[in-house]
């Protein structure tokens, strides 16, 4: 099975359709919760956090070969994909530059273990010198009742230290380093500032709303006119996998807004439909140990 439709860099998402091409690669419907989940499936999504690297092309394949592998044209940075379902079992995640042909050998290449009901991102991170694949475990299991979970993807070579915090609030991480992702931190639900204050530079803010159940990724960008940008990604709500990546926020301040909430990059088609359908299905929840939350 082979995907030809690209991701788009503009959007910062993949958008629906790919959330739906790997549903004839599951063997049963899939059990929502990571917790819980069907014991055949995992979750992975692939990510290009490189900011000096051109668009690729990247591959994911069974490590058995058993079956074609999937191709995701023209990945620009910025760009994460829905979670993936797929069987448990080892993958193969392979990155060209755009448009070689498969026969090429591959810039980076890395394995990835799929556990049941575990979730991962590989993200291409780093410099272009000195690019690499990393395999990010994501703990997507609910916060504690009333609260969300966030934590910061630091993906901005122009920031390459950063502190984040709730404005007028505590911190959420400190001295977050250019390629690297922090803990997720259980903080208070409902619309604030984030201010992002890179080390010796001027801050940025980034207004959101946090929903009280929901797993984010903060991801921080270099804007395409300079500064830098966010991307507030929904991972999970209620420890159930959000296929589509949904977005709860706006940009403000001096980041640059990317994308417009709910836009998908693909229009939804019927395999969509049965794909959210199916990946819906909430399996029960873990709640986490309560922790003294980040106020919102």
């Amino acid at each position: 099975m082979r995907l030809r439709k690209p991701w788009t860099g503009t959007t910062r998402r993949l958008g629906a359709l790919a959330g739906a091409v790997l549903l004839g690669l599951a063997p049963a419907a899939i059990g929502g919760s990571p917790a819980g989940a069907d014991p055949r499936i995992g979750y992975l999504r692939l990510a290009h956090l490189s900011p000096d690297t051109p668009a690729v092309d990247v591959y994911l394949s069974s490590a058995t070969g058993s079956d074609e592998p999937q191709v995701f044209e023209a990945v620009g940075y910025g760009v994460v994909s829905p979670y993936l379902p797929l069987p448990t079992g080892r993958y193969a995640v392979a990155m060209r530059r755009a448009g070689a042909p498969a026969e090429d050998p591959p810039v980076l290449t890395t394995g990835v273990a799929v556990a049941p009901g575990a979730a991962y991102t590989v993200a291409g991170v780093g410099r272009y010198a000195g690019l690499g694949l990393r395999v990010i475990e994501d703990d997507l299991r609910a916060p504690a009742k009333g609260r969300a979970k966030v934590r910061v993807v630091q993906a901005s070579v122009r920031a390459p230290v950063i502190d984040v915090a709730v404005a007028e609030g505590g911190a959420i991480a400190d001295g977050v380093q250019f390629a690297t992702t922090t803990p997720y931190q259980q903080v208070e639900p409902g619309r604030c500032t984030l201010r992002l204050r890179p080390v010796g530079a001027t801050p940025t803010t980034a207004d959101v709303r946090l929903r009280a159940g929901t797993v984010y990724s903060l991801l921080v960008l270099d804007a395409e006119r300079g500064g830098l940008t966010t991307d507030l990604r929904v991972d999970a709500r209620g420890g159930v996998v959000v296929p589509a990546g949904g977005v709860d926020t706006g940009a403000g301040g001096t980041a640059e807004r990317v994308d417009a909430p709910g836009d998908p990059a693909y229009p939804p088609g019927p395999a969509l439909v049965g794909a959210l359908a199916g990946l819906a299905v909430a399996a029960g929840a873990l709640a986490l140990r309560a922790r003294r939350p980040r106020r919102c």
